[in-house]
């Protein structure tokens, strides 16, 4: 079978459908993966009944699937497709406080990624749109199958009944799978831990609805980082979408620093951004963890805690959604741990146990 490009199906990786009730869409969304040597859309569908019947005849690799959509839902045909037979979901959203919302509770529910629709007045442009779509399914594909239909389990929450301190920070990178991942991770963790910071690679609309889903899942406080929040034991500083998330030292105390310089490692918020301050800030008194995501943001970072004396784990591969930065800052040597992920928590209460607070 020939393609309309004239090349032979056979070269094609990645199988992808495209489910969205816009025809405009469809065709925008198809015309982009298909100039992609490596991608062939072996279908469409207009609603989520007929993305059922097309999943189950057509088996494809990779879905985009549209949030938004009247009848049987985005959400819905999400739910189903993981729980009959997962596989790599990237969502198709509009920049809405709705779709926002939307979004990030099917990310939580187990799609890979997802892209945001480019709207009259946006600065997002069509090719721009369409090049974004391309890098994500092809991230998506990646995504380790078998994970994505088992993030719902909850992981036992250790007991700690140490006093809290901010003498201790931990620092997280996650970013691919990672919304699914921290959705079963973080409620797994006492309230009586350190302070914790997250960089999560997420958009600036959508961060804020998902620290406010966490938070109301979570026995710790969950927020979305401001400029000069303090670190609070038992509360977590998620990075604001597209700015670094830092610390810096305010009358002897460490605080949040925000700034929306460069992209570090290809990403704002970076992983490497926030892990180099904690390094320099905290030290030997700092833990950081690398999880679930594509690319290397982390490695740079996870060198820069054990130069400084600080502790470091990174997700094992059979528990990554994508199995990229972890395997990167792996790489480096400078990983104390490859631990999955049920075993984290355990391993921050053995390492929180073995520090000293520091009176300040």
């Amino acid at each position: 079978m020939i393609t309309k490009h004239g090349s032979d199906n056979k070269t094609k990786t990645i199988r992808a459908l495209v489910v969205d009730d816009s025809v405009f869409m469809r065709a925008m969304l198809r015309n982009a993966l298909e100039q992609s040597e490596n991608i062939d859309v072996v279908g469409t569908a207009q609603n989520g009944q007929e993305a059922l019947t097309k999943i189950a005849k057509l088996s494809p690799d990779v879905i985009t699937l549209d949030v938004e959509m009247p009848g049987l839902s985005g959400l819905d045909v999400l739910r189903k497709i993981m729980e009959d037979d997962p596989r790599p979901v990237v969502m198709v959203s509009t920049k809405t406080q709705q779709g926002a919302k939307e979004t990030v509770e099917a990310l939580e529910i187990g799609a890979v990624n997802f892209v945001a629709k480019p709207l009259t007045g946006s600065n997002i442009t069509i090719e721009g749109f369409q090049k974004h779509v391309v890098e994500t399914v092809k991230a998506a594909h990646c995504a380790n199958r078998s994970r994505l239909g088992s993030l719902s389990a909850a992981i036992a929450r250790p007991v700690h009944t140490s006093t809290p301190t901010d003498s201790i920070v931990i620092a997280i990178g996650i970013s691919a799978g990672g919304p699914a991942t921290l959705h079963r991770l973080l409620p797994a963790l006492p309230d009586t831990l350190p302070p914790i910071l997250i960089t999560q690679h997420m958009p600036a609309d959508f961060t804020g609805p998902f620290a406010d889903r966490l938070n109301k899942q979570c026995s710790l406080s969950v927020k979305e980082a401001s400029e000069g929040d303090a670190l609070v034991p038992g509360r977590i500083l998620l990075a604001a979408g597209n700015r670094h998330l830092r610390l810096k030292r305010r009358g002897g105390r460490a605080v949040a620093s925000l700034d929306n310089g460069p992209k570090i490692s290809g990403f704002r918020p970076s992983v490497d951004a926030l892990f180099g301050s904690v390094a320099k800030v905290f030290g030997a008194r700092a833990i950081g963890l690398v999880l679930t995501g594509m690319g290397c943001d982390g490695a740079d970072g996870v060198r820069d805690l054990k130069q400084a004396g600080a502790s470091t784990a990174a997700q094992d591969q059979a528990t990554s959604v994508v199995f990229g930065m972890p395997k990167e800052a792996a790489k480096t040597g400078c990983v104390d741990r490859v631990v999955s992920l049920e075993e984290i928590p355990g391993m921050l209460l053995e390492w929180i146990s073995t520090q000293e607070p520091v009176l300040r």
